[in-house]
């Protein structure tokens, strides 16, 4: 299989490229990103192949459909990571919380959020790839909060790859910063950035398309890539879980096969929920995907007007801050898929020189025949995290945002997924006052007293965050970002 360019070929790039250099080099023509050719097919058949599967002979086989260029000992040695998961049999346990709700909880790998799920096994095919051809690699992150610990973890001491990551400082949780400034590998950079996410995501984007700074590294032999979900070496296996999602519900005997459910989906950069769409693509059987935003509402603007507005919009900080988010990289593939490059360049060229587009009636129809979308203040997101731990359920503030959607959102009483994106250690003083009225509680504190009042245990991953010595302090003005990471190469 392979991959083209979203915004269509401006002659100094390869029309197509393969699954591996697409990963290795994950920008393309005029700034787009890559998309596959074509989506393997999932019929009723292949649901049925898989009911007794584990997650990793569904990952294989799904990967296998693709018909990308990595040998099939690297995808297993990538896969084989989920062993380090909770449970090695089933990494994504599906929970039902109420009749038609279950959620899909992606945070049972190593820190604790959904990133594991595709960084996991990403960093060990990139890694792979990278020793295979004996090149060196810079792989640039920006993270919103769970991005930049799951990069770090999935590379920290592994060959031929370096690692810079850029935070917004003050825009993550406690336990999300404490995830990357104690993080003390010699293949490591972390970088607090005095902006917001859009800041980092913004210059990541600038660095992996500058032509100087790619020369500048040229000289020192090391080449660049990604590991932000703008690479479909993400996305690929964020597809998985949607349909591991689906074979759940069938082993628990609560749908049948063919019968359509809801993804509900807690969006930031619509990675997560363009996995979902490529899965519907695919064959999964869904009556639509859900967009949950919070007060950064600007997917739900996209969904129910066809605006996307920037010019009167500057990032609200919430009590779900990997969702703080207005350029959402990731719904470009979906207008590339839907509208064609011509267009994709079109809208995304006026997004960047004059901070709005405005789709056709014609084009909104389309995507709301697969979206809806709607948003959830941060108050109403801790009402939901308190009724939920009445029934029962402790979640975090991501996932609370689903419940609104769940609630307004749909059209039909069918079965709903909702995709849990963090654990509850990750943004414990949040839900400490949705569940306990406690303000102003240190991280610490307010993990002691979820676990008092839900009679758990605080996992040891994130207890011993506490207690490591901060080996990244490093906060820069964005200017001054390129200049740093290339202090780090030195």
């Amino acid at each position: 299989m392979y991959f083209i360019e979203t915004r269509g070929n401006d002659g100094q790039h390869r029309e197509k490229v393969s699954f591996s250099e697409a990963i290795l080099a994950p920008i393309s023509s005029f700034g787009g990103l890559y998309s596959p050719e074509s989506l393997p097919v999932l019929d009723q058949a292949f649901f049925d192949s898989h009911i007794d599967s584990d997650y990793k002979t569904l990952a294989r086989d799904i990967l296998s459909r693709f018909e990308i260029d990595i040998e099939a000992d690297i995808i297993d040695q990538a896969l084989s990571l989920y062993d380090n998961f909770d449970d090695p049999t089933n990494p994504v346990p599906v929970v039902r919380v109420y009749d038609d709700l279950y959620v899909s909880e992606l945070w049972h790998g190593p820190t604790r959020a959904f990133k594991d799920m595709a960084l996991q096994p990403f960093g060990s095919v990139l890694s792979a790839i990278a020793q295979k051809r004996g090149e060196q690699y810079l792989i640039l992150t920006a993270t919103s909060g769970d991005t930049g610990p799951a990069a770090l973890e999935t590379f920290k001491n592994k060959a031929n790859v370096r690692v810079a990551c850029m935070y917004p400082d003050g825009g993550t949780s406690d336990v999300q910063r404490l995830q990357m400034v104690t993080e003390d590998a010699d293949n490591l950079k972390v970088i607090g950035v005095k902006g917001d996410f859009d800041d980092t995501q913004s210059a990541l984007k600038k660095l992996l398309g500058s032509q100087a700074f790619k020369a500048t590294l040229q000289k020192k032999n090391i080449h660049l890539s990604a590991a932000n979900s703008v690479n479909f070496g993400r996305i690929i296996f964020q597809t998985i879980y949607h349909v591991h999602s689906y074979l759940e519900l069938l082993r628990q005997k609560v749908i049948s096969n063919g019968e359509k459910v809801y993804l509900d989906v807690p969006s930031g950069n619509f990675g997560n929920a363009l996995g979902g769409y490529y899965a519907l693509k695919m064959g999964l059987p869904v009556e639509k995907i859900l967009i949950a935003s919070n007060k950064n509402n600007i997917l739900t603007q996209l969904i129910n007007t066809g605006a996307y507005d920037l010019r009167h919009s500057s990032v609200v900080p919430t009590t779900s801050p990997a969702m703080d988010i207005l350029i959402s990289s990731n719904v470009e593939r979906v207008l590339f898929d839907l509208f064609g490059a011509g267009r994709t360049r079109e809208l995304m060229q006026q997004l960047e020189s004059e901070k709005h587009y405005q789709l056709s009636d014609d084009e909104l129809q389309q995507i709301q025949a697969i979206f809806a979308a709607d948003y959830c203040e941060d108050e109403e997101g801790k009402q939901y995290i308190k009724k939920a731990f009445a029934d029962g359920y402790l979640m975090d503030p991501h996932t609370a945002t689903c419940f609104k959607t769940y609630e307004t959102c749909r059209d039909r009483p069918l079965k709903t997924i909702v995709y849990s994106t963090a654990e509850w250690t990750k943004f414990s003083p949040v839900i400490a006052n949705a569940l306990t009225g406690e303000v102003d509680t240190h991280d610490i504190d307010a993990l002691k007293s979820i676990a008092r009042k839900a009679g758990i245990e605080i996992p040891p991953m994130i207890r011993e965050l506490f207690e490591k010595e901060i080996a990244q302090k490093t906060v820069i003005e964005k200017e001054d970002i390129e200049k740093e990471i290339l202090a780090f190469l030195e």
